[in-house]
């Protein structure tokens, strides 16, 4: 059961802002997947405010500097859709559709997946490999936060009473020239919570690893950068061997535990040959040739 004791919507994000401002205790709710599971069997009094009327928040576009931006209202399903994100950034396709059922990736929105923290969220390790930041706003202005920096811990996100996710921001020099690709380990697949998510992206120079970056969910109490891999590979030359050594450095930035899903060494097995596969069908997307 659920102890909801209010409920209250907004038109505009102003109008959303002053209420926040004047209630900072209202529970935000965007599709509501993750919040009411949240909120079940709570015994203390909630009040929700909804942020479905305001429709800027739905809105995907690619700004004059060549920024993609997302709203943080955007569904799973508007996402995996989308022809901006399906051209410029193909590899946040790949999340959207591994999320969940038709069902859910209808309602459930790419804003919420972030807010909520979840080191399994299948967003987060794609939006990692791609530097993405994020557009936060309350009543007394705005700030935009790396997106790394928003994880603090398990279901801990850097958002203050009264702050509201706004956008999701890409800009142009973390996608332009890269390939990238993202894989979700799970028993049941998108049905499923993920047992690990692996998100890559490279850009190359010849036959040379320009820049990669490796997201990382289920890897630790948050979602992470494998970033000693990602600086081992920088000008080396692409073959067999040098992603196989980028496979193993990736297990050093994990943090790795043993659930019921999972053991820990099973995790970092997944973390060493996914980012290897994973690498793999990112730099073909980016224009390189196949390994084999």
């Amino acid at each position: 059961m659920y102890n909801i004791t209010g409920y209250y919507e907004a038109d505009t994000l102003a109008e959303a802002t002053a209420l926040l401002a004047e209630k900072p205790k209202l529970e935000l709710i965007a599709g509501g997947t993750d919040v009411l599971i949240k909120m079940h069997g709570k015994a203390e009094d909630t009040e929700l405010f909804s942020l479905r009327k305001i429709k800027s928040l739905e809105i995907i576009r690619k700004a004059e500097d060549g920024t993609i931006v997302i709203g943080a209202m955007a569904t799973f399903a508007r996402v995996f859709k989308d022809p901006i994100i399906r051209e410029m950034i193909p590899i946040l396709t790949e999340a959207a559709i591994s999320m969940g059922g038709p069902q859910i990736r209808n309602i459930a929105t790419i804003g919420g997946n972030v807010c909520s923290g979840a080191t399994s969220g299948d967003s987060a390790s794609s939006l990692f490999a791609l530097n993405a930041r994020l557009k936060i706003l309350n009543s007394l202005g705005e700030r935009l936060v790396p997106i790394q920096e928003f994880y603090l811990g398990p279901g801990k996100v850097a958002l203050k009473p009264g702050d509201i996710l706004t956008e999701i921001r890409i800009s142009p020099e973390d996608y332009q020239g890269f390939g990238g690709h993202y894989i979700k380990f799970a028993m049941r697949e998108a049905m499923d919570i993920a047992t690990l998510g692996v998100a890559v992206t490279c850009k190359l120079q010849g036959n040379i690893f320009d820049e990669i970056r490796i997201g990382l969910g289920v890897a630790g109490p948050t979602p992470l950068r494998c970033l000693e891999a990602e600086e081992f590979a920088k000008g080396k030359d692409i073959s067999v061997e040098t992603v196989a050594e980028i496979g193993k450095l990736a297990v050093r930035s994990t943090k790795a535990r043993t659930s019921w899903r999972a053991s820990k060494e099973y995790r970092e097995h997944l973390v060493e040959e996914l980012v290897q596969r994973g690498l793999k069908i990112a730099l073909v997307n980016a224009g390189g040739a196949e390994l084999v």
